[in-house]
């Protein structure tokens, strides 16, 4: 839900024209974490909500999906900020697991990462489960979302 994260990260450096980064080892770590999931059935879906025009952090992360994202078996789909106003959402980023447990990143103001946050709160599962599926149902799929 933020605009940029973690300005820092060699990864986006690289992409703004800075010194060159092998992404390689970084997204054989996550698909070895997602493919597998995947392979055993578990869908896995990630919604980005984005300020429009987007910024060269939302370009950076809109130019590695498919390989980072896409070809380890996630499905993405991006919403714009404006189509979201009138959407309940949390306050921070969030991944849902298994509708049972709910992971909040939190970050400061220039995106670095703050730390993580985790509850089984059933009302907190609830309120981001129909969250995420509002976005998604509003969202557009990766392939057919064209940045502003």
């Amino acid at each position: 839900m933020r605009d940029a994260y973690v300005p820092a990260d060699p990864s986006f450096i690289a992409f703004m024209g800075g010194p060159p980064y092998d992404r390689g080892p970084r997204e054989a770590e996550w698909h070895s974490l997602i493919k597998p999931a995947v392979a055993r059935g578990v869908v896995v879906r990630r919604a980005r909500i984005v300020s429009e025009p987007v910024t060269d952090y939302i370009r950076y992360e809109h130019a590695v999906t498919e390989s980072m994202n896409l070809s380890a078996g996630e499905q993405v789909r991006w919403l714009s900020r404006r189509r979201a106003a009138d959407l309940c959402l949390p306050g921070t980023d969030f991944w849902l697991i298994d509708d049972r447990l709910v992971r909040f990143g939190h970050f400061s103001g220039v995106g670095d990462l703050l730390g993580h946050e985790l509850t089984e709160d059933r009302s907190v599962v609830k309120l981001c489960s129909s969250a995420f599926e509002a976005v998604w149902e509003r969202a557009v799929d990766h392939q057919d979302y064209r940045l502003v």
